[in-house]
């Protein structure tokens, strides 16, 4: 089960998400970049949180980009859980694409909430992820908004042409783990829903026209086939 490379491209069924979870166990790579290679993928139901966890080989969050001193054609790197969640949970319109939770580092610029700065931290965001041959055959990328619409986005959207948000969830990288702790009133009952584990670098485009962010390399699936075989059960 694992290891896919770009572009990566996804099958998935949209369900909806308390909690003993079905985790993702992988197997180790010596192809992969230990801070990337996923070795386990978890999310399950504490008390009034939902804690989504990824293990690696590695010391999770050791590697960053390296700036390049300007927005455009600056790089992104994420740990990822993709999720059957509906893009309505969490306040975008619903059906806009894979709903994903992900962890962030970018050393040129800021996407916190109003305004906040967060390119010196690793950070969570909702991100929805779309099909786009314009980032590769079969890739991926966050949604753009296109110029001149509004639609619904979360109270804690950066304010940038793209549907994702910026909440401010506990988040940590101690050791090999990284970890999100998000309030289960945020996406309600979970009983059922769907998840994987990616890791990945994005690319701000050069032009900073849309496509605006692509998956530019995966470095490692939890599964291998973004099948989503973790699963969220009461």
């Amino acid at each position: 089960m694992r290891r896919l490379s770009t572009p990566l491209i996804l099958t998935l069924s949209v369900a909806a998400a308390p909690v003993l979870a079905q985790d993702i166990t992988s197997p180790k790579s010596p192809k992969t970049m230990a801070a990337f290679d996923i070795v386990r993928t978890s999310v399950k139901s504490v008390g009034p949180e939902v804690v989504f966890q990824v293990q690696v080989a590695g010391k999770a969050g050791d590697l960053k980009p390296k700036a390049v001193g300007q927005f455009a054609g600056s790089a992104v790197y994420s740990y990822v859980w993709p999720t059957s969640l509906d893009s309505g949970t969490v306040g975008f319109e619903t059906a806009q694409g894979i709903l994903a939770l992900a962890v962030t580092f970018h050393p040129d610029f800021d996407d916190g909430a109003a305004g906040a700065v967060n390119r010196h931290v690793w950070h969570p965001h909702w991100v929805v992820l779309v099909k786009d041959e314009a980032c590769g055959v079969g890739a991926l990328k966050v949604r753009d908004i296109p110029e001149g619409t509004k639609p619904k986005v979360p109270a804690t959207w950066p304010g940038v042409p793209l549907l994702i948000d910026s909440p401010t969830y506990p988040t940590s990288l101690a050791t090999d783990t990284v970890e999100v702790k998000v309030p289960g009133a945020v996406i309600g009952a979970v009983e059922g829903v769907k998840f994987d584990g990616v890791t990945s670098a994005l690319k701000v485009n050069a032009n900073l026209h849309a496509p605006l962010l692509c998956i530019s390399d995966v470095f490692d699936v939890a599964s291998g086939d973004l099948s989503l075989p973790g699963k969220v059960t009461r």
